[in-house]
Protein backbone atom coordinates (compact mmCIF):
# COMPACT_ATOMS: atom_id res chain seq x y z
CA UNK A 1 0.00 0.00 0.00
CA UNK A 2 1.63 3.54 -0.82
CA UNK A 3 1.84 5.18 1.92
CA UNK A 4 -0.21 8.21 2.58
CA UNK A 5 1.08 11.50 3.04
CA UNK A 6 -0.78 15.27 4.26
CA UNK A 7 1.32 18.64 4.33
CA UNK A 8 -0.89 19.58 6.61
CA UNK A 9 0.14 16.32 8.79
CA UNK A 10 3.80 17.54 9.19
CA UNK A 11 4.83 18.71 12.15
CA UNK A 12 1.73 17.48 14.30
CA UNK A 13 1.44 15.77 17.69
CA UNK A 14 -0.73 12.79 18.06
CA UNK A 15 -1.57 10.80 20.93
CA UNK A 16 -2.39 7.31 20.28
CA UNK A 17 -3.80 6.30 23.05
CA UNK A 18 -3.75 2.47 23.55
CA UNK A 19 -1.63 2.33 20.84
CA UNK A 20 -0.43 -1.77 21.10
CA UNK A 21 -2.13 -3.25 18.23
CA UNK A 22 -1.94 -3.57 14.77
CA UNK A 23 -4.10 -0.48 14.49
CA UNK A 24 -1.58 1.81 16.55
CA UNK A 25 1.62 0.21 14.28
CA UNK A 26 -0.17 1.21 11.05
CA UNK A 27 -1.54 4.24 12.65
CA UNK A 28 2.69 5.15 14.08
CA UNK A 29 4.26 4.39 10.66
CA UNK A 30 1.75 6.43 8.46
CA UNK A 31 1.68 9.39 11.37
CA UNK A 32 5.50 9.78 11.07
CA UNK A 33 6.02 9.12 7.54
CA UNK A 34 3.59 12.14 7.60
CA UNK A 35 6.23 13.98 9.37
CA UNK A 36 3.77 14.03 12.79
CA UNK A 37 4.98 13.96 16.24
CA UNK A 38 3.55 10.62 17.25
CA UNK A 39 3.09 10.03 21.41
CA UNK A 40 1.90 6.12 22.04
CA UNK A 41 0.65 5.11 24.88
CA UNK A 42 0.40 1.19 26.51
CA UNK A 43 0.57 -0.58 29.69
CA UNK A 44 4.12 -2.21 29.27
CA UNK A 45 7.47 -1.10 28.38
CA UNK A 46 7.48 -4.49 25.98
CA UNK A 47 4.24 -4.25 23.81
CA UNK A 48 5.42 -0.56 23.68
CA UNK A 49 8.72 -1.65 21.79
CA UNK A 50 7.84 -1.82 17.78
CA UNK A 51 6.05 1.55 18.05
CA UNK A 52 8.68 2.85 19.45
CA UNK A 53 10.72 1.23 16.70
CA UNK A 54 8.60 2.81 14.37
CA UNK A 55 9.09 6.25 15.34
CA UNK A 56 7.18 6.98 18.51
CA UNK A 57 7.59 8.69 21.62
CA UNK A 58 5.85 5.55 24.15
CA UNK A 59 4.74 6.30 27.27
CA UNK A 60 3.79 3.59 29.74
CA UNK A 61 -0.01 4.63 30.65
CA UNK A 62 -3.68 2.89 30.73
CA UNK A 63 -5.81 4.94 28.31
CA UNK A 64 -8.78 3.80 30.37
CA UNK A 65 -7.45 6.05 33.72
CA UNK A 66 -8.22 9.62 33.89
CA UNK A 67 -5.19 10.14 35.91
CA UNK A 68 -3.00 8.60 33.91
CA UNK A 69 -3.81 10.30 30.26
CA UNK A 70 -4.41 13.45 32.60
CA UNK A 71 -0.74 13.48 33.36
CA UNK A 72 0.07 12.79 30.07
CA UNK A 73 -1.39 15.82 28.73
CA UNK A 74 0.38 17.93 31.30
CA UNK A 75 3.76 16.37 30.06
CA UNK A 76 3.06 17.63 26.40
CA UNK A 77 2.90 21.37 25.74
CA UNK A 78 1.31 20.90 22.13
CA UNK A 79 -1.21 18.23 21.20
CA UNK A 80 -3.13 18.36 17.88
CA UNK A 81 -4.86 15.11 17.77
CA UNK A 82 -6.03 12.53 20.46
CA UNK A 83 -7.20 9.35 19.14
CA UNK A 84 -7.92 6.46 21.94
CA UNK A 85 -7.54 2.70 20.14
CA UNK A 86 -8.70 0.66 22.93
CA UNK A 87 -11.30 -2.16 21.29
CA UNK A 88 -11.58 -5.68 21.03
CA UNK A 89 -14.50 -8.04 20.53
CA UNK A 90 -16.86 -10.34 22.28
CA UNK A 91 -20.11 -11.51 21.12
CA UNK A 92 -21.99 -14.21 19.72
CA UNK A 93 -24.61 -16.35 21.11
CA UNK A 94 -27.91 -14.30 20.79
CA UNK A 95 -29.14 -12.54 23.68
CA UNK A 96 -28.68 -14.96 26.01
CA UNK A 97 -24.88 -15.26 24.67
CA UNK A 98 -24.55 -11.47 25.78
CA UNK A 99 -22.42 -12.23 29.43
CA UNK A 100 -21.72 -9.61 32.26
CA UNK A 101 -18.63 -10.37 31.80
CA UNK A 102 -18.66 -9.82 27.87
CA UNK A 103 -19.96 -6.35 28.62
CA UNK A 104 -17.39 -5.88 31.12
CA UNK A 105 -14.33 -6.69 28.56
CA UNK A 106 -15.79 -4.40 26.02
CA UNK A 107 -16.08 -1.52 28.54
CA UNK A 108 -12.46 -0.01 28.70
CA UNK A 109 -12.97 0.80 24.88
CA UNK A 110 -15.58 3.77 26.64
CA UNK A 111 -13.57 4.40 29.16
CA UNK A 112 -10.80 5.02 27.16
CA UNK A 113 -12.92 7.40 24.72
CA UNK A 114 -13.94 9.23 28.17
CA UNK A 115 -10.12 9.61 29.97
CA UNK A 116 -8.83 10.51 26.86
CA UNK A 117 -11.74 13.65 26.05
CA UNK A 118 -11.56 14.49 29.56
CA UNK A 119 -7.66 14.41 30.35
CA UNK A 120 -6.84 16.17 26.64
CA UNK A 121 -9.61 18.78 26.15
CA UNK A 122 -7.70 21.47 27.36
CA UNK A 123 -4.70 20.95 24.70
CA UNK A 124 -7.13 19.96 22.10
CA UNK A 125 -9.35 23.38 22.27
CA UNK A 126 -5.55 25.48 22.67
CA UNK A 127 -4.73 23.74 19.24
CA UNK A 128 -5.06 25.47 15.69
CA UNK A 129 -6.33 22.47 14.20
CA UNK A 130 -7.39 19.68 17.84
CA UNK A 131 -8.80 17.08 16.10
CA UNK A 132 -10.36 13.97 18.76
CA UNK A 133 -11.01 10.77 16.84
CA UNK A 134 -12.72 7.42 17.54
CA UNK A 135 -12.99 4.30 16.15
CA UNK A 136 -16.41 2.77 16.09
CA UNK A 137 -18.32 0.11 14.17
CA UNK A 138 -21.38 -0.23 11.44
CA UNK A 139 -23.08 -2.19 14.11
CA UNK A 140 -24.44 0.88 15.92
CA UNK A 141 -26.61 1.59 13.03
CA UNK A 142 -27.60 -2.14 12.13
CA UNK A 143 -26.90 -4.08 15.59
CA UNK A 144 -27.21 -7.80 16.26
CA UNK A 145 -28.79 -9.53 19.17
CA UNK A 146 -25.45 -11.92 18.78
CA UNK A 147 -23.30 -8.75 19.16
CA UNK A 148 -25.97 -6.30 21.64
CA UNK A 149 -22.96 -5.78 23.85
CA UNK A 150 -20.78 -4.57 21.64
CA UNK A 151 -22.86 -2.56 19.79
CA UNK A 152 -24.09 -0.64 22.81
CA UNK A 153 -20.49 0.15 23.91
CA UNK A 154 -19.74 1.49 20.43
CA UNK A 155 -23.40 3.65 20.54
CA UNK A 156 -22.49 4.64 23.78
CA UNK A 157 -18.50 5.47 22.38
CA UNK A 158 -20.07 7.74 19.91
CA UNK A 159 -22.68 9.62 21.86
CA UNK A 160 -19.83 10.81 23.78
CA UNK A 161 -17.72 11.93 20.99
CA UNK A 162 -20.49 13.92 19.63
CA UNK A 163 -20.98 15.76 23.51
CA UNK A 164 -17.33 16.39 22.64
CA UNK A 165 -17.80 18.08 19.40
CA UNK A 166 -21.04 20.05 20.76
CA UNK A 167 -19.13 21.10 23.06
CA UNK A 168 -16.44 22.31 20.47
CA UNK A 169 -18.91 24.07 18.67
CA UNK A 170 -20.69 26.09 21.70
CA UNK A 171 -17.31 27.43 22.68
CA UNK A 172 -16.16 28.73 19.91
CA UNK A 173 -19.71 29.63 19.48
CA UNK A 174 -19.99 31.82 22.70
CA UNK A 175 -16.41 32.99 22.21
CA UNK A 176 -17.39 34.32 18.80
CA UNK A 177 -14.51 32.76 17.23
CA UNK A 178 -13.95 30.12 14.05
CA UNK A 179 -14.20 26.27 15.01
CA UNK A 180 -10.73 24.83 15.36
CA UNK A 181 -11.34 21.57 16.70
CA UNK A 182 -13.37 19.12 15.89
CA UNK A 183 -14.36 15.71 16.85
CA UNK A 184 -15.18 13.16 14.84
CA UNK A 185 -16.16 9.15 14.56
CA UNK A 186 -15.02 6.58 12.00
CA UNK A 187 -16.96 3.60 11.81
CA UNK A 188 -15.97 0.64 9.94
CA UNK A 189 -17.43 -2.97 9.46
CA UNK A 190 -14.17 -5.03 10.23
CA UNK A 191 -11.07 -2.80 11.11
CA UNK A 192 -8.64 -2.44 8.10
CA UNK A 193 -5.40 -0.68 10.01
CA UNK A 194 -3.97 1.02 6.85
CA UNK A 195 -7.37 2.59 5.62
CA UNK A 196 -7.42 3.59 9.37
CA UNK A 197 -3.75 5.02 9.37
CA UNK A 198 -4.95 7.26 5.72
CA UNK A 199 -7.53 8.68 7.23
CA UNK A 200 -5.99 9.92 10.54
CA UNK A 201 -2.70 10.79 7.94
CA UNK A 202 -5.74 13.20 6.58
CA UNK A 203 -7.36 14.84 9.37
CA UNK A 204 -5.68 18.22 9.25
CA UNK A 205 -7.12 18.14 5.48
CA UNK A 206 -10.57 19.06 5.97
CA UNK A 207 -11.46 22.17 7.90
CA UNK A 208 -12.85 21.68 11.40
CA UNK A 209 -16.10 22.95 10.49
CA UNK A 210 -16.89 20.87 8.12
CA UNK A 211 -15.55 17.88 10.04
CA UNK A 212 -16.59 18.32 13.24
CA UNK A 213 -19.51 15.69 14.59
CA UNK A 214 -19.36 13.72 11.71
CA UNK A 215 -19.72 10.00 11.54
CA UNK A 216 -17.19 8.54 8.39
CA UNK A 217 -17.32 5.41 7.22
CA UNK A 218 -13.62 3.68 7.23
CA UNK A 219 -14.76 1.18 4.53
Amino acid sequence: MTTPTSREAQGRVVVLAGATSAAGLAATRALRDAGARVVATGRTSERLRALAEAGAETAVADATSLADMTALAGRLETVDAVVPLVGGWRGGGGLAGQTDDDFAALLPALEAVRATSRAFDGRLRASTAGRFTIVSSTAVARPLAGGANYAAVKAASEAWTRAVAQGYAKTAREADEPLRAAAVVFRAKALDPDALAARLVGLWDTDAADLNDRVLDLG
